[in-house]
């Protein structure tokens, strides 16, 4: 009974000293965490590499799934003559949202889970990546898009061009000023989460609050869907966008996609320099 006391006591007071949270933090002068280096833009070694390349499959098996079962949904809730028999648009939310938690899930030990060229971008940005990583993400990504939607479409060809092949397009109540604008917010808020979720140096620091970066990475996907999906069917990804525009391959898919890689290349952009810049402080960082 004395040793299981001890372990009792022991254990207790194993992390009597934390670091404090939030600002507080911020005036110690200890650090829990070495920021690591930048990436360099061009890694040749990488090229013979095997785990670059399985990545690379990673996530094109991701935005294959994603877009697989995702475009279904869609397809599902627009078949029926009314929303009450079907998901509806939560649904529709959900199933995106959920996609990306278990997909991130799955390959963020492998590839880092990005399934989003945005994403992808955004970290780029903030060097946490190599220009040719970042570039064969997206083009994985991309192919990995158009072969989920080209699977749907082969499974029943009628209903997919029936039913619009979940392509994005702006609504016709809205304006393709309002449609950019909720893809730019809609990927900053995406993009700030997934820079939030994966901080190292937060998760060293708050080492006793467990985060499942999985978890409020999804849970963006699904709010920015209910949010968005009103206005444009909700891009915030370029290549679930390509995909279903170039499977289903409508004028109205084309008329404003633009509009889906724009958006969601500025606002991960601004996600990235403003978790950089602002939250971090890199640049003001003493050598």
């Amino acid at each position: 009974m004395e040793g299981r006391e001890e372990d009792v006591r022991v254990g207790a007071n194993k992390y009597g000293e934390r670091q404090p949270i939030g600002t507080a933090a911020q005036a110690q002068d200890v650090r829990d965490y070495t920021e690591p280096p930048p990436a360099p833009l061009f890694e040749p070694g990488e090229l013979s590499s095997w785990s670059f390349y399985r990545a690379g499959i990673a996530e094109f098996v991701a935005t294959f799934l994603f877009l697989y079962i995702t475009v279904l949904t869609v397809m599902g809730v627009a078949k029926s003559p009314t929303k009450c028999s079907t998901v509806g648009i939560q649904g529709i939310a959900w199933a995106f949202g959920g996609m990306i938690f278990a997909l991130v899930y799955c390959t963020a030990g492998i590839s880092g889970g990005h399934i989003n060229p945005a994403v992808t971008f955004g970290l780029l940005l903030a060097r946490k990546l190599s220009l040719t990583r970042a570039v064969f993400y997206m083009m994985m990504q991309c192919l990995g898009a158009i072969c989920g939607a080209g699977v749907v479409k082969a499974f029943q060809k009628s209903q997919y061009e029936m039913l619009g092949g979940g392509a994005n397009t702006v609504s016709t109540s809205y304006g393709k000023g309002s449609g950019l604008g909720a893809e730019i917010v809609g990927t900053f808020v995406l993009v700030y989460t997934v820079f939030s979720a994966t901080d190292a140096k937060r998760n060293a620091r708050d080492s006793h609050v467990p985060i499942l970066a999985p978890l409020p990475i999804g849970f963006a996907v699904f709010l920015v869907h209910l949010a968005t999906i009103p206005i444009t069917g909700t891009g915030i990804n370029p290549a679930r966008s390509l995909g279903a525009a170039l499977i289903y391959n409508k004028h109205q898919a084309w008329d404003d996609h633009w509009i889906f890689w724009v958006g969601p290349f500025i606002g991960a952009a601004l996600a990235s320099l403003y978790h950089q810049i602002v939250i971090r402080a890199i640049p003001f960082k003493s050598k």
